[in-house]
């Protein structure tokens, strides 16, 4: 069994490698050829298990994207490539590199503590010289995309699950008649049945030439938005980031009072993602004040955020039990549930990782349960984008950097193959 843990992690390694472009890593070749705000901090944890260097690198070059008041986007256009749709032409942004003009979860705030933990005095230098950038984004976070303390999105792609089943019901307010003409470019890629449908590209579509429209200017932006929905995903990522950011000051001597405030308002915030209809976090449209009512692996990242729910492990079990591989971005039992399409039901290794380190965290058995399931889901079906939960059937792009990164930092990690 050795020799197959060692196969695989020469693998996910070369997988890292043949990603790398030289500072940044995309995510797989084709479908995802830029340099992706959460695909890049997994990298770094990736990077972290055989370079260390290469890994603070890696985030470094994701914050020289930051704009001026502190948003980190979502995508960094490093080198253009016509093969991906929408490209900086669409986007037309104002940061210091082209790049979208959304961003996405901030697990790199977390991810830096670890680089940290595992290597103090390499990562003195890094972390003072990222921590005032990370601490202005959140400060970003909280003036533009809070809501009752719980954190919003303002476009789908934002919160890292795209066509999530969370966002069909305020996305289906908007009328996207007026969108035009676009060649979208991930069908070339990967096949229609495993990607969002022209339905929700459409909107997504839309938004984006909102934004463009109003010069990516967010106090502008935020005047009646069509799209405001707060998210569990966002809230918990952007709490766990402040927890690790405030403990990487007192370690380095940094300022940490702003922080605090944040972290109590987030916490606050969190409780009104409560959904007692569904027994677990769910995402909640701040301009209607409506719940989805959608059971996602996103529902169980309260333990990865710092709080701890016995109800919520309940639910948990009851969505684990007839699955094999971890938590799906669906519950199997919701009508909208579909095994390949994305965010509506396959099985994702980096949620699986969020969710099972809160589980960690506070002692809970099905932390370790989840780590060996997704070890023995990447072991025999590969390092796929994402997977079928029911039998583990590789879906979406291939070779996937965030997926070998995970076996690297987590999944593998004292992993039973037999």
């Amino acid at each position: 069994m050795q020799a197959i843990k060692d196969e695989l992690d020469r693998r996910a390694i070369q997988i890292m490698r043949d990603n790398d472009r030289g500072g940044y890593t995309i995510p797989t070749h084709g479908l995802y050829p830029y340099q992706w705000n959460w695909d890049s901090a997994f990298a770094a944890l990736g990077f972290a298990a055989f370079d260390p260097a290469r890994a603070w690198r890696e985030l470094e070059i994701l914050y020289s994207g930051q704009w001026m008041d502190g948003m980190v986007p979502h995508i960094l256009f490093h080198r253009p490539d016509p093969g991906y749709f929408p490209g900086p032409d669409v986007w037309q942004c104002r940061g210091p590199l082209p790049s979208s003009g959304i961003t996405q979860p901030p697990v790199s705030l977390s991810f830096a503590r670890r680089l940290y933990e595992a290597n103090p005095a390499m990562g003195a230098v890094p972390v003072r010289m990222l921590f005032d950038p990370m601490r202005r984004w959140v400060q970003w976070f909280m003036a533009w995309r809070q809501h009752e303390g719980a954190i919003c999105i303002a476009h789908p792609w934002e919160s890292g699950r795209d066509n999530a089943a969370d966002w069909d019901k305020a996305m289906a307010a908007i009328d996207p008649h007026d969108v035009g003409h676009y060649v979208r470019r991930d069908l070339d890629h990967v096949h229609a049945a495993m990607r969002p449908t022209k339905d929700d590209y459409d909107r997504y579509i839309w938004l984006v030439q909102r934004g463009r429209r109003l010069g990516w200017h967010a106090p502008s932006m935020a005047v009646d938005q069509p799209f405001f929905v707060a998210d569990p995903t966002m809230t918990f990522t952007l709490m766990r980031g402040v927890r690790d950011l405030i403990w990487l000051g007192e370690q380095q001597g940094l300022p940490t009072a702003s922080l605090w405030n944040d972290l109590q308002m987030l916490e606050q915030g969190a409780e009104t993602l409560w959904n007692p209809e569904i027994g677990a976090y769910d995402s909640k449209n701040a301009l209607d004040g409506a719940f989805s009512g959608t059971l996602s692996n996103a529902s169980f990242l309260a333990w990865y955020g710092g709080i701890d729910r016995p109800d919520l492990a309940e639910t948990l079990m009851q969505v684990l039990r007839p699955l094999p591989y971890g938590v799906p971005s669906l519950a199997l039992q919701d009508e909208r549930f579909d095994p390949k399409r994305y965010w509506r039901g396959p099985v994702w290794g980096v949620l699986n990782m969020l969710v099972g380190m809160g589980l960690e965290d506070f002692g809970y058995p099905q932390g370790p349960a989840l780590r060996q399931m997704t070890g023995r889901l990447i072991a025999s079906h590969g390092f796929a984008e994402y997977f079928d939960p029911r039998d583990g059937a590789p879906a979406g792009g291939g070779s996937f950097t965030w997926t070998a990164a995970v076996w690297l930092a987590w999944a593998g990690v004292d992993v039973q193959l037999a």
